[in-house]
C-alpha cells in the first residue's frame, strides 16, 4: 500500500523515473541549452576573430557565460518544471557547469528539479520553499557530485582523443562510426562530444560521422523526399530517419558506412580538427564546418577536407552503398519516405 502510495504521489507531481526521461529528453533538450549559449557563442567568437567586429566577440562572450543558466532551464523545461523550479534552475545550472562541466549541469539540475517537483505548492509558503528545496538540493549536489563527473569525462575524453592521436585509422572507423550513429538516435551527440571536450583529431572523426550521417540520409532519400527532405536532414537533423530505421534498421547501413570510410580519412589523410563545441553537430546549421575553421584556421587540407569529408565523400558513399542494398531488396521504395 505504502508503494502503491509512494508512486501516486510521484505520478501526481509528474515525476518519471524513467531512462527515457532522464538520457533522452534530458539530454536532448541540454543540446538546445547548449546550442543557444556556448555553440552560437563560439560561431559569434570565430566572426568576431575573423572579421575584427568587436560587436560579434561582446556577444560571444555573452552566450558563452549563460552557458550554465541556459543547462539548467533548458533541462527543467524538458522535465516538465513548474515555474518556480523552473526559473530556479538558472542558478542550479550555473553551479552545476561550474564545479562539473555541463555533466554537472545535467546531475545537478535533474535531482534538484525532481526534487522541486515534489515540493512545489505543497505548503503555504511556496514562493520560498520551492526555490529554496531546488537551489539548495542542486547546489549541494554539484558540490558533492560535480568535480567528481568533470574529473572522470575529462580523463575519458583525454583517453579518446590519445586513443585518436595514436591509431589514427582504427580510432578514426570508431570514433566517427559511433558519434555519427549517437547523432542519428534521439540523442545528443553534441553534448556528448561537448561533455567528453572531443576536440582535435578525435573531433574531426566525430565530424566526419554526423555529416555521413546528415548528408548522407539527405542523399539517400532524396527520391523520396525530394528538395525539403534534402535540407531538413542536410541542414537539420538526420533523427527524421529515426521512424524509418524502426520499421527497416538496413536503411542505416549507408551512411553509417560512410562514416567507417570519412572517419580515417579525415584522421590519416587530412588531419582534420575540431572544436570541440563543433564536433558533434555535422552540417546542422554548418556548425561542424565552422568549428573545423575555428580548429584549424585556414590552409588547403583544412578547406578540402570540409568539402570532401563534410559534403562529397558523404554524399557519393552513401548512394553507392544505397544503391547496391537497393539492389539487394533490402531497402524498398518508400523506406525512407519523410512526412514533411
Amino acid at each position: 500500500m505504502e508503494q502503491t502510495g509512494v508512486k501516486a504521489f510521484l505520478k501526481r507531481k509528474n515525476v518519471n523515473i524513467t531512462v527515457k526521461t532522464y538520457l533522452i529528453d534530458a539530454l536532448g533538450a541540454m543540446a538546445f541549452g547548449l546550442f543557444a549559449s556556448l555553440l552560437i557563442g563560439t560561431i559569434f567568437g570565430t566572426l568576431g576573430e575573423k572579421t575584427h567586429v568587436e560587436l560579434f566577440n561582446t556577444i560571444s562572450e555573452y552566450c558563452k557565460s549563460a552557458t550554465g543558466a541556459a543547462l539548467g532551464v533548458s533541462i527543467a523545461h524538458a522535465l516538465q518544471a513548474p515555474q518556480l523550479v523552473l526559473f530556479s534552475a538558472a542558478t542550479v545550472g550555473i553551479a552545476g557547469n561550474a564545479l562539473g562541466g555541463p555533466v554537472g549541469a545535467l546531475v545537478s539540475t535533474v535531482i534538484s528539479t525532481e526534487l522541486g517537483k515534489i515540493v512545489s505548492r505543497e505548503t503555504r509558503v511556496d514562493i520560498l520553499v520551492t526555490p529554496g528545496v531546488t537551489i539548495i538540493s542542486g547546489v549541494l549536489t554539484a558540490q558533492f557530485a560535480g568535480p567528481g563527473v568533470s574529473a572522470f569525462m575529462t580523463a575519458f575524453g583525454n583517453l579518446v582523443k590519445t586513443a585518436t592521436e595514436m591509431q589514427p585509422f582504427f580510432m578514426g572507423i570508431l570514433v566517427s562510426a559511433l558519434i555519427g550513429i549517437a547523432l542519428t538516435l534521439p540523442i545528443s551527440s553534441a553534448a556528448i562530444c561537448i561533455m567528453l571536450s572531443l576536440d582535435g583529431l578525435a573531433g574531426g572523426a566525430a565530424t566526419a560521422g554526423c555529416c555521413a550521417q546528415m548528408i548522407g540520409f539527405a542523399v539517400l532519400s532524396f527520391r523520396e523526399n525530394g528538395v525539403g527532405g534534402l535540407l531538413a536532414q542536410g541542414l537539420g537533423t538526420s533523427m527524421l530517419q529515426m521512424g524509418n530505421i524502426v520499421r527497416n534498421p538496413r536503411i542505416w547501413l549507408p551512411p553509417t558506412l560512410a562514416s567507417m570510410v570519412t572517419g580515417p580519412l579525415a584522421t590519416c589523410v587530412f588531419q582534420m580538427k575540431n572544436i570541440a563545441a563543433g564536433s558533434g553537430m555535422g552540417t546542422c546549421g554548418l556548425v561542424g564546418p565552422i568549428g573545423v575553421y575555428t580548429a584549424m584556421d585556414g590552409g588547403a587540407s583544412m578547406w578540402l577536407g570540409i568539402l570532401f569529408i563534410c559534403f562529397l565523400l558523404p554524399a557519393v558513399l552513401t548512394m553507392i552503398f544505397g544503391e547496391i542494398l537497393r539492389k539487394a531488396g533490402w531497402i524498398r521504395p518508400g523506406d525512407l519516405k519523410l512526412d514533411l
